[in-house]
């Protein structure tokens, strides 16, 4: 099976995916979601950029609970948090590129 367009063609198509890829992660990196943790008592908001927006603790929780069990809570949530903010970002960078896996593009 020979390639139609040669080598440059190929290039220019990758080029092509990679900017759409990173026209997409530009305006997906905002975008929030809010994890709970110990019950409800602490969420936390990240953004699919991985970046940390908000932390929210109940206060009665603080006051009636061990620090380091509300920690434990918070880096608990923080991770949940960014595990599911990095599949939102996989699951819709899979659309721009089709479901194509392209080792160094994504």
């Amino acid at each position: 099976m020979q390639f139609r367009g040669g080598m440059n063609e190929l290039m220019r198509q990758a080029a092509r995916m990679q900017r759409k890829i990173d026209d997409a992660k530009t305006q997906l990196k905002d975008r929030e979601l809010t994890v709970e943790g110990l019950g409800g008592k602490v969420k936390v908001t990240v953004t699919l950029g991985r970046a940390v927006k908000r932390i929210e603790v109940d206060p009665a929780t603080l006051k009636s609970e061990d620090v380091d069990l509300v920690f434990d809570g918070v880096c608990a949530a923080l991770n949940q948090g960014i595990e599911q903010a990095d599949k939102q970002m996989e699951a819709e960078l899979e659309k721009v590129t089709g479901g194509v896996k392209i080792p160094g593009l994504v």
